[in-house]
């Protein structure tokens, strides 16, 4: 642009601000709001602990090197600025049979190869694996994106415990203990509904907790008890997370972590990645009752009486499907909104205090809020926390760096455990 260009465009601008009147009074301060929020946006190390996967979005033929229907894929990393994701290694509960378990470990390892396939053949130059938090920001800094291992639902190990060593060394890095559904090791949040089995953790989750320890994984507080998670927490030698809860006191469901939980978690210098999952951000009224007619007969039809603990891979994607029709047909209350999901952060930060929370979606296992309900409106987050009075410091700690820290002292705890000094 020549000189000329740039005083005529100047003087342009100068005449616009004589004229605009409270018009350009309002919108100036939000234009400068954002341009803070996007360099923040770019400087910090935007990780988020929760995202879903299927193996068949891990294949030659289709991969998150493109732009899929999927929440999280590289694609809508780079558009919205999403640097880091916990790639989920999931496996719904079932029978606590041998036959179970061997049918679970055949499924988790799936998962465990499907993120070694992205990350080492289909696109080892656009995102790579992270082991450690040091691995995390020179990844990052390569401009790489970052993919890391959470386990969810340690049914999987069976009753094998060497099965911890093995899982830590095929990546993963936090496992819970329960999901929907009580394990052979926890009692489910589903309890308060259903009953309990284990009244917490039984002696066997006892030593998982003490082998994830020794070897270097998170304890994942996300979907056991209340009962079992304090106990988790009083048993770990190391700091705990929640990898993808709120804040029961603004949202009353059994997977958010009432308070008493939360003063545990401080006291234990975990973290909980505040989890913008619509339904647990905000309780919403009850459905018509044509809608939950026709939700009902779709579970029924589908065979998912058992609620998301039921659903396999396959049936999560064709109920999300038939989901969007009812949706259509009977609409849902409205969906909760980014600013939703950050009242939860404020009440977390306000609780706890800043070095105790961070940020999760559980993208593609039913998250999202309207604003941030895919990995390509990640800006809208941080640009929300911006708009709260957040400073740089505190947006890179509720991004990352709390998360990082933790991850950083367990695995400083399980070297010292294998020296034998603790």
């Amino acid at each position: 642009m020549t000189t000329r260009s740039i005083s005529l465009r100047l003087l342009a601008g100068a005449c616009a601000a004589l004229t605009a009147g409270p018009v350009q009074a309002q919108t100036t301060p939000d234009a400068a709001l954002q341009a803070r929020a996007r360099a923040i946006h770019e400087r910090v190390i935007t990780l988020d602990t929760h995202a879903d996967i299927n193996p068949r979005d891990f294949t030659r033929e289709r991969n998150y090197t493109q732009r899929l229907d999927t929440q999280v894929n590289i694609p809508k990393m780079k558009e919205g600025g999403l640097d880091a994701a916990f790639f989920i290694v999931y496996v719904g509960q079932g029978s606590l049979t041998q036959e179970g378990y061997d049918r679970a470990y055949q499924q988790a390892v799936a998962k465990f190869e499907a993120v070694h396939h992205l990350t080492k053949e289909l696109a080892p130059d656009q995102i790579g694996l992270a082991l450690t938090a040091a691995d995390v920001r020179s990844i990052a800094a390569s401009g790489r994106k970052v993919a890391l291992i959470g386990i969810e639902n340690a049914y999987p190990l069976g009753t094998d415990l060497s099965r911890v060593k093995e899982f830590y060394d095929r990546g993963g890095r936090y496992m819970s203990l329960a999901h929907n559904g009580h394990s052979q090791f926890a009692d489910s949040n589903i309890g308060e509904r259903d009953g309990f089995m284990h009244n917490g953790l039984n002696p066997l989750g006892l030593q998982v907790i003490a082998e994830m320890n020794r070897w270097g994984i998170m304890v994942d507080v996300s979907h056991p008890s209340k009962q079992a998670n304090l106990q988790a927490i009083a048993a770990s030698k190391a700091p705990v997370i929640a990898s993808h809860s709120a804040a029961r006191a603004l949202a009353n469901h059994s997977r958010n972590m009432d308070d008493e939980q939360l003063q545990a978690l401080k006291k234990n210098g975990g973290v909980i990645q505040t989890v913008a999952f619509d339904s647990y951000v905000k309780i919403k009224p009850p459905d018509s009752a044509e809608r939950a007619a026709a939700i009902a007969k779709l579970r029924v039809e589908m065979g998912l009486q058992g609620g998301p603990a039921s659903q396999t891979d396959a049936t999560r994607s064709q109920f999300r499907q038939r989901m969007a029709e009812i949706d259509r047909q009977f609409p849902p209350p409205p969906m909760a909104t980014v600013s939703d999901f950050v009242d939860h952060i404020d009440y977390l930060v306000k609780t706890i205090g800043i070095d105790h929370v961070g940020i999760s979606s559980d993208f593609d296992g039913g998250g999202g809020v309207k604003g941030w309900n895919g990995a390509d409106e990640t800006f809208n987050v941080t640009l929300e926390l911006v708009r709260r009075g957040y400073s740089d410091e505190q947006i890179g700690k509720l991004w990352s760096g709390n998360l990082l820290r933790v991850l950083d002292e367990v695995q400083r705890v399980a070297r010292e455990i294998q020296a034998g000094r603790r």
